[in-house]
């Protein structure tokens, strides 16, 4: 199968190219490295296998303006992992938001349709839910932040191409993924980084928040899932299956890495969900999905991972 996969430079984007290329399937990654943060770990994510593969070719294009149709040329599947993520940005540069979740997921939508692929999996998040996402895929959806209403407003837009034109969609909500490679401004990244390096570490609101973490791997599972059997005009919740507060996970992060965290208080941000627990009974009936990985374990790999990018980094600072 040749599949195209946006984002693919990113967090979930690359976990997931670089499992499609194990399992035999010929990638066109797409990914415009949009100034979020720091190119260099992306390029980083790009270098672990992805680069030197001849079953994987990057795009550099924005979905935005560039040329779509040369990139899903003879692709049979799309996985629309790109978005501009984040909360606290969104309230601050909606214009951003807004091209970069629903124009350039219209402009991709349209273009695979002009393909005629016969996947499409569009990548939400359980942020269409709101400040409380602990329900099934029927639970009412009420975004509370900017980035929450474009991502529903995308996942709109893709269910609106499968009604009229027939486009083979499918639309996967992920709830707090977490793992190696994990984007920097990401919670357990900024906690990890900040307990292993000796600074306190900030909790927004009471640290009773609660989070139906995915660890990536789980995530990639229920992503290939969805790529295979393309349930055509289906929801699902992807979750981990089991639930950690905030003070949970700083408690592990610190029992991994051997160090008592630091904790200081902030207020709670605006549009920070207060509860994360995905009910995934529908993605385990059609899908087979089945998380594996429990957050101990999780945390665990992501923490030595975060202690060995540090350990690699630092010859080239002392050169």
């Amino acid at each position: 199968m040749k599949v195209c996969v946006t984002g693919a430079a990113g967090f979930v984007g690359s976990h997931l190219s670089e499992s499609l290329v194990r399992d035999g399937h010929e990638v066109v990654g797409v990914d415009s490295f949009v100034p979020y943060y720091d190119r260099a770990i992306k390029e980083r994510n790009l270098a672990q296998s992805l680069r030197t593969s001849p079953a994987f070719r990057l795009a550099e294009v924005d979905l935005r303006d560039g040329d779509l149709d040369e990139i899903l040329d003879g692709a049979d599947g799309v996985v629309h992992c790109a978005a501009m993520p984040g909360l606290a940005k969104s309230w601050s540069d909606f214009a951003l938001y807004q091209d970069c979740n629903l124009l350039g997921t219209q402009r991709l939508l349209e273009a695979a349709r002009r393909a005629s692929v016969e996947r499409f999996v569009h990548i939400s998040t359980s942020s269409v839910y709101g400040l409380e996402a602990t329900g099934d895929e029927t639970t009412p959806l009420t975004p509370n932040s900017p980035y929450g209403v474009t991502k529903l407003a995308a996942e709109q837009l893709a269910l609106a191409f499968h009604r009229t034109y027939d486009l083979p969609v499918t639309v996967l909500r992920l709830f707090s993924v977490y793992g190696p490679r994990q984007r920097p401004d990401m919670a357990y990244n900024i906690f990890v980084d900040a307990v292993t390096s000796g600074r306190p570490v900030v909790v927004h609101g009471d640290g009773l928040q609660s989070r139906s973490n995915t660890y990536i791997d789980d995530a990639v599972t229920a992503i290939t899932a969805g790529l295979e059997r393309c349930p055509a005009g289906e929801v699902f919740n992807i979750g981990g299956g089991k639930l950690l507060t905030v003070l949970e996970a700083l408690a592990l992060i610190g029992q991994h890495a051997g160090v008592a965290p630091v904790l200081t208080w902030a207020p709670a941000r605006p549009g920070d969900q207060r509860a994360t627990s995905a009910v995934i009974d529908k993605a385990r009936a059609v899908l087979g999905y089945s998380p594996t990985v429990d957050p101990t374990d999780g945390l665990k790999r992501q923490v030595e991972w975060q202690l060995d990018e540090r350990s690699a980094a630092t010859p080239l600072l002392a050169g």
